[in-house]
């Protein structure tokens, strides 16, 4: 995500608090929140493939996707 979308985001921001936002900065707001949160998930999962474990016995582990029950 760019600079420009992120102060984007923190413009609309402000400007709910102190004014209110039309319907249609609603949804800008809504879109523009939504690619952030994409962004930052897609960063972590990146940063957590490149995580190994070093085991006390030597051998090394790579961190894998837990499965869900």
């Amino acid at each position: 995500m760019d600079e420009i979308k992120l102060a984007r985001i923190n413009e609309l921001y402000k400007k709910s608090q102190n004014e209110g936002l039309t319907e249609e900065e609603k949804v800008e707001q809504a879109d523009l929140r939504s690619e952030y949160i994409q962004a930052v998930r897609k960063n972590l999962r990146g940063t957590l493939n490149q995580i190994s474990i070093l085991n006390p016995d030597g051998t090394v582990t790579e961190l894998q996707k837990k499965d869900k029950h």
